[in-house]
């Protein structure tokens, strides 16, 4: 399957194209990019590349949320677009099993995954994975927004070594201490390592079904007041 993947949800953003779950084109910028201008450009030169190698697209895989309002609602609105221009369907992705995905390291025996995504403050977007054999993820309870503490994981944490990652991760060090926490630095989601997560997914939304689908924000989206002078 020739699938399109867009990944929007922090603030790198990726667009990748994969054969049978294996990156053959990447456009990405992992660092302070601008999603509004920068996605598009990235999917006119990897529509382009599809062009000219006679890459015809199955699919768009979508990283879903949650993540970055904004950073959501824009690429929700390009994957939509681009379904809807070529008539095929999109597959929405867990954003947090995107971020396990790109983590690409060689994880120890019995350890669990703890991707985190910033919500600020102390509070995250989180949920605890086991790795499959087949390379999958496997929740172990529902994604939440969580507000980390002393006590956040101790549990688990007695039990078995968890590997926390993510841009929500590093601010946790001080607070979760346990000797079988690990943290791993600079993991961004990331479109390349969602290929293989697309060939598994069950749930694809066809053209039809599109005109209602939102990002899965798991919060409501709050306005801040401007800081504008003038604008209240």
């Amino acid at each position: 399957m020739i699938v399109l993947n867009i990944e929007t949800s922090t603030d790198s953003c990726s667009a990748a194209i994969t054969i049978d779950g294996v990156a053959v084109a990447v456009a990405a910028n992992l660092s302070a990019a601008n999603h509004a201008s920068e996605l598009p450009v990235f999917i006119e030169q990897l529509l382009h590349e599809a062009q000219e190698k006679g890459w015809h697209l199955d699919a768009v895989a979508l990283s879903q949320g949650p993540g970055s309002y904004t950073g959501l609602r824009i690429g929700a609105s390009i994957a939509k677009g681009i379904c809807y221009g070529l008539n095929i369907p999109l597959i929405p992705i867990d954003t947090l099993q995107v971020l396990c995905a790109s983590l690409q390291h060689k994880v120890e025996d019995g350890a669990l995954l703890c991707p985190m995504l910033d919500a600020r403050r102390m509070e995250v977007y989180t949920a605890l994975y086991e790795q499959t054999e087949n390379e999958g993820f496997n929740p172990l309870h529902h994604v939440q927004a969580m507000v980390i503490d002393e006590n956040a994981f101790a549990e688990e944490l007695q039990r078995q070594p968890i590997v926390f990652f993510g841009n929500g991760a590093m601010k946790c060090t001080k607070v979760i201490t346990a000797q079988n926490a690990r943290f791993v630095e600079n993991i961004v989601p990331q479109a390349q390592y969602m290929g293989a997560l697309a060939e598994a997914q069950t749930n694809r939304l066809a053209v039809k079904e599109m005109a209602y689908y939102e990002p899965f924000y798991l919060k409501e989206f709050v306005a801040a007041p401007s800081h504008i002078k003038g604008l209240k």
